[in-house]
């Protein structure tokens, strides 16, 4: 039998590829950054050529790493950037443009006109969505209107629209499969995700035709099988999540009220609400946590657009920092007399204030402010726009208050960051042993579906808290902090 799967995860700003053994423990990892592309201002574009060779080179890179050949694997599992936009030639298999990334914002004036027109509250009440740039349809809408002959060819049924599984899959299954899975299909403003299609007025909305739009199946299925040319063997391709979705999967949040939040590019926290779509009044989003067996499984999700990439800013565009990990060490040497904010608003703000023309702000600077500050405010960011989230969800969900927060992502191996997170929310935050849980969401999927892993009870059972973090900040502190958060969110907001 074979005993190994293959995951990929392809980000934002790196595709990695993992191998993981029968018992779900990671024996390899490749991971390639690629570049990232700002034609105008707002504007993140991907080159999809450059994420299908990462793609490719990863995946051959942790299989060689592993000592395992192509024909040892069992199955594949895919987990992708959400919401990133790629349209195709059918018979060519090119991208007629730019793979427009989920930060873009070049579609803020077609959304407030959308609004304008009173159309917000039937797309939510369709796809638990809001207008906004950042999901995939109107950004396809922009390429169908703007990309020379496109309109034409997707008439004419020559044109493939998908989030990056659907390109990743239709490349390795040599153009034979066209299909994505629920979550990723929830993230597109097209979707109906209580009736489980793709929605015929939503199409007519965004002026979008059916032809261009992927089979739609369970987050563990059969999605295709890849073409022996790619990998060196013929390989199922068998599960298949966004990447927040695969990240609660793999943190075995399986039960209503579990709430896992990952920080990587962004921050997104997802709040598993079992069979029941909660249609928020905090503005947070309806979507789609998995579907398996037939059997969808909603959530309540906040999205934060920048998390991780604030700190990429002080490294790339300011340059105080060479390294991410050196940001704890200036944030514990940060003097403690100084408020500073920063509302890292880069690409607008996400929930709960969905703003796409806010932009980023630095408050309280002194002539004494320098890197360790900074550093500080930017790592703090994080908890306060994750307190944010967690108040609108303990709201809407009628939450008592005693969350534990499961955490994943990058920004987890800075313990500063981690306390300072526990200490804002006044909750338990739990990091697992295996921090990788998105990927490990990916393969989990294909695994099971495969019979190589156990079912949802006892992979629940396997999860295992590897440090735990408790609130030790006196309540007037805390709130003194966060009051002045939201000061800071509201001169910025305005």
């Amino acid at each position: 039998m074979r005993k190994h799967i293959l995951a990929i995860d392809q980000g934002t700003t790196s595709t990695r590829a993992m191998v993981f053994d029968e018992n779900c423990n990671i024996v390899s990892v490749s991971q390639q950054e690629f570049t990232q592309y700002f034609p105008d201002s707002g504007w993140v574009e991907h080159d999809p050529e450059e994420l299908w060779q990462t793609t490719l080179d990863t995946c051959k890179d942790a299989l060689a790493k592993a000592g395992l050949d192509a024909s040892e694997i069992a199955s594949i599992g895919i987990t992708n950037q959400r919401e990133t936009t790629l349209v195709w030639d059918r018979e060519t298999g090119k991208a007629i443009y730019n793979a427009i990334v989920w930060q873009d914002r070049r579609t803020s004036d077609y959304c407030n006109q959308l609004k304008k027109e009173g159309l917000e509250e039937d797309v939510t009440a369709r796809t638990g969505l809001l207008l906004d740039p950042y999901f995939s349809g109107t950004k396809l809408a922009w390429m169908l209107d703007n990309v020379e002959g496109a309109r034409d060819k997707a008439e004419a049924g020559r044109l493939c629209f998908g989030t990056v599984d659907t390109f990743l899959i239709w490349r390795l299954s040599g153009g034979k499969r066209f299909v994505t899975d629920a979550t990723n299909a929830s993230r597109t403003l097209m979707y109906n995700i209580h009736e489980g299609c793709w929605d015929p007025e939503l199409l007519r909305m965004l002026d979008v035709p059916g032809s261009m739009l992927p089979e739609v199946l369970d987050s563990a299925a059969d999605f295709a099988i890849t073409d022996a040319e790619h990998l060196g063997a013929e390989l199922p391709i068998n599960g298949v999540a966004g990447d927040q979705q695969a990240a609660v999967v793999g943190q075995a949040c399986f039960k209503p009220g579990m709430l896992k939040s990952t920080y990587g590019t962004g921050c997104f926290a997802l709040l598993n609400t079992g069979e029941s779509a909660v249609a928020s009044k905090n503005r947070l989003l309806t979507t789609i946590a998995y579907r398996l067996n037939g059997k969808t499984t909603y959530a309540l999700e906040g999205s934060i657009f920048v998390a991780g990439s604030a700190v990429q800013w002080l490294r790339d565009g300011l340059g105080i920092i060479e390294e991410a990990n050196e940001t704890q060490g200036l944030a514990e040497g940060a003097d403690l007399t100084q408020a500073v904010y920063l509302v890292p608003a880069f690409t607008g703000m996400g929930a709960p204030y969905w703003n796409a023309d806010a932009r980023g702000a630095l408050f309280g600077m002194t002539r004494n402010t320098g890197p360790a500050e900074l550093a500080r405010a930017t790592l703090q960011s994080v908890g306060y726009q994750t307190r944010d989230l967690l108040e609108c969800m303990q709201s809407d969900w009628g939450s008592t208050g005693d969350t534990v927060l499961r955490v994943d992502g990058g920004m987890t191996a800075s313990d500063w960051t981690m306390q300072f997170l526990a200490d804002i929310l006044d909750a338990p935050v739990d990091c697992p042993v295996i921090p990788e849980t998105t990927v490990l969401g990916a393969a989990w999927l294909a695994g099971q579906h495969v019979g190589l892993y156990p079912g949802m009870e006892e992979f629940s059972q396997s999860w295992a808290c590897e440090k735990r973090f408790q609130p030790a900040m006196d309540e007037a502190a805390r709130g003194r902090l966060y009051a002045g958060w939201q000061d800071a969110v509201r001169k910025t907001l305005n």
